[in-house]
């Protein structure tokens, strides 16, 4: 059983009435209900279904249409308070048609567009256009030209619209449909003339016979269009100029098919929806445009020895750059990224600490150098604004510091904070008795009924005793706390005193070491991620080398076959040789090969390791069979060079072991 075909309603066509016809693309039109004469229209757009021939004829509405991908006609619409409309400038519009001249748009029909006295001038052509490409060029023209594209002085219909790279419905502006209330077809002299369907069309048919755009004028223009009507700028656009830089010269020589079919493949790939409008190109129309851009570069003809396989070359281009990193502008979020085969190199990849992590270790790394330098220099204050004012001096950031503050501030940089990093390193930290001086009484952190509770533990070890000489280690001073026996704990300047440090000095010492050691343990960790993310780099490098030279071995090219035989004989057994290309690494007498290629491959092999010159190549081969090149050899030619070739190598290396 057949399935049933969905078939799209678009209306009643009138095919008799030759005006409608004039205007195919009915979809997502725009109308609107008759308004008074002072009052602006309200357009609306309806998307649900074509306008058809029979709502037109019926004149309820205004209607209007927009542009379909092609077009057979153009229209420019100036409105009456332009500095363009002949009431203003009456040579504006001769002018308007002498830039567009060079498109082959030389003869329009002109209207009025509604009782506002604006006008819209209508180039019908014969050959049907691409409505992007068109809309570039018209605007190129203009802007060129002099005249200004905006509402209220000029509008070009169908109008450049930049490409959607996120993937959104862009519509071409609409136009209202002529002869509507308010329209009048326009003499040569601006005025209203008697107007019905049969006049527009038989003006119309007149105007369409003497325009004739020209596809290789139309493609000349897009290229010298300004790129802003292209969507894209920057490294894009460098990459598009240098791009047709290369290719736009063509054939100048020998030896270039292979660059510049690599050139064309780039261009077509990446840029040719931006550039000439449509859908990406892929698979076989990709081909198509290669081919049909080679053929039509200067010097093909001349120059180009791949005429006969073009289409072969341009078929491995497509599939090279299809299966490669590049993807189609605006596309990127849709090009996966190649899989890593090698299960233990992704794994090592996914392991690697991300460039964030690397940042935080090496910032945490810089506030442990700046605490032991100070824990050297006895000169680490005691608070927490005079310890922070001290480490800005080390050039760590204010809030680099706010994020890592356990590593610092006294509320979490204390005893049991270092030893905890002493455990951590598995070493073992004695607690000294407390010199006298630095003994601390507990019943000082209410003194005065004022509490000091919050008082960050201090960096020596505190133990109770029967001494009431104290010192609050928070913000906050008392004043009545001033010691009786001279020996303060702290100085004016708020840092510890280094006099009486007979006994906490080993402790100092141990703290210091424990922050050395952990430093290091940091740097070795840090150094073996380096060294594992070299390595990966490196085995990422070769696995890409490697499959560069068997893509080479695979072309079909004998300057890269060569290239590829070359790299095979100084690595054996790492790419897939068939037998042919085996036996031409162990014994080029051996078996003679038969396909072309190869034969180009191994010559140009033999004579890299003759190293002969350009010279010598053309007088061997001159002497041998009057021909100044390999590739006007035959294959019988090819296989006998191919062994006087071989012979004379096995004479060299004889003669040089002698």
């Amino acid at each position: 059983m057949q399935p049933k075909k969905t078939l799209s309603f678009k209306g009643v066509r009138e095919w008799e009435n030759e005006f409608l016809t004039l205007f195919p693309h009915r979809f997502d039109y725009i109308w609107a209900e008759h308004s008074d004469l002072s009052a602006q229209v309200e357009w609306k757009t309806e998307s649900r279904h074509p306008l058809s021939d029979r709502l037109i004829q019926q004149g309820a509405y205004l209607h209007g249409v927009r542009f379909g991908a092609e077009t057979s006609y153009c229209l420019l619409d100036i409105d009456t308070g332009s500095a363009y409309h002949p009431k203003r400038d009456p040579l504006a519009i001769s002018r308007i048609v002498a830039a567009l001249e060079s498109l082959g748009l030389v003869s329009y029909v002109s209207c009025t567009s509604s009782y506002s006295g604006g006008l819209h001038l209508y180039f019908p052509f014969q050959q049907i256009q691409s409505s992007w490409q068109l809309a570039i060029a018209l605007a190129c023209l203009l802007e060129n030209a002099g005249f200004k594209l905006q509402p209220g002085q000029l509008e070009v219909f169908p109008n450049p619209k930049p490409y959607a790279t996120d993937g959104s419905l862009s519509l071409f502006n609409a136009h209202r449909l002529p002869l509507q209330i308010g329209s009048y077809l326009l003499n040569d002299a601006h005025h209203p003339i008697w107007s019905d369907a049969q006049t527009f069309v038989s003006r119309w048919n007149l105007a369409q016979q003497r325009n004739d755009i020209d596809g290789k004028t139309l493609k000349q223009i897009l290229k010298q269009a300004k790129r802003k009507h292209f969507g894209i700028s920057g490294k894009a656009e460098k990459f598009v100029n240098d791009l047709n830089a290369e290719i736009e010269l063509g054939w100048t020589g020998r030896g270039q098919t292979n660059r510049l079919l690599g050139r064309i493949t780039l261009r077509a790939y990446i840029f040719h929806h931006i550039l000439s409008g449509g859908e990406p190109l892929e698979g076989q129309t990709l081909v198509s445009e290669i081919i049909e851009v080679a053929q039509s570069l200067p010097g093909y003809q001349e120059w180009c020895r791949h005429q006969h396989e073009i289409e072969h070359r341009a078929e491995e281009w497509a599939r090279c750059i299809e299966n490669s990193h590049y993807f189609h502008f605006g596309d990127q979020s849709k090009k996966q990224k190649p899989e890593i085969q090698d299960p233990e190199l992704a794994a090592a990849i996914d392991q690697s600490p991300s460039w964030n992590q690397r940042q935080s270790a090496a910032t945490r790394d810089r506030i442990r150098k700046a605490i032991a330098d100070l824990l050297e220099k006895n000169s680490l204050p005691i608070r927490a604004t005079a310890r922070f004012q001290a480490l800005l001096k080390y050039g760590i950031g204010g809030a680099s510091l706010y994020r890592h503050r356990d590593l610092w501030h006294p509320t979490y940089f204390g005893i049991d904070s270092v030893q905890s990093l002493a455990d951590e390193c598995d070493l073992p930290v004695e607690n000294p008795p407390d010199p006298p001086s630095l003994k601390l009484d507990r019943q000082l952190d209410h003194a005065n009924g004022v509490s000091n509770c919050l008082s960050p533990p201090s960096l020596l070890h505190i133990s109770d005793g029967d001494n009431s000489s104290c010192i609050a280690l928070s913000d906050y001073a008392p004043s009545n706390t001033a010691p009786t026996d001279g020996n303060s704990p702290a100085n004016s300047d708020g840092y510890l005193p280094t006099s009486d440090f007979s006994h906490g000095a080993l402790y100092v010492q141990q703290a210091l070491f424990n922050l050395k050691a952990q430093q290091d343990a940091i740097q070795e960790a840090t150094r073996m991620t380096q060294s594992q993310h070299q390595r990966v780099k490196a085995e990422a490098a070769q696995h890409r080398h490697i499959a560069r030279m068997q893509k080479f071995l695979d072309s079909g090219d004998p300057i890269l076959i060569a290239e590829a035989m070359a790299w095979a004989q100084v690595n054996p057994g790492v790419l897939n040789l068939n037998q042919l290309q085996l036996s031409l690494l162990t014994s080029p007498l051996a078996e003679q090969p038969s396909d072309r290629s190869t034969l180009l491959a191994a010559n140009t092999l033999q004579i890299q390791q003759l190293a002969w010159s350009h010279e010598q190549i053309r007088h061997d081969l001159q002497q041998r069979f009057g021909k100044d090149s390999l590739d006007l050899l035959s294959d019988w030619e090819l296989m006998h060079w191919l062994e006087q070739l071989a012979l004379t190598t096995q004479g060299d290396l004889l003669r040089s072991s002698d």
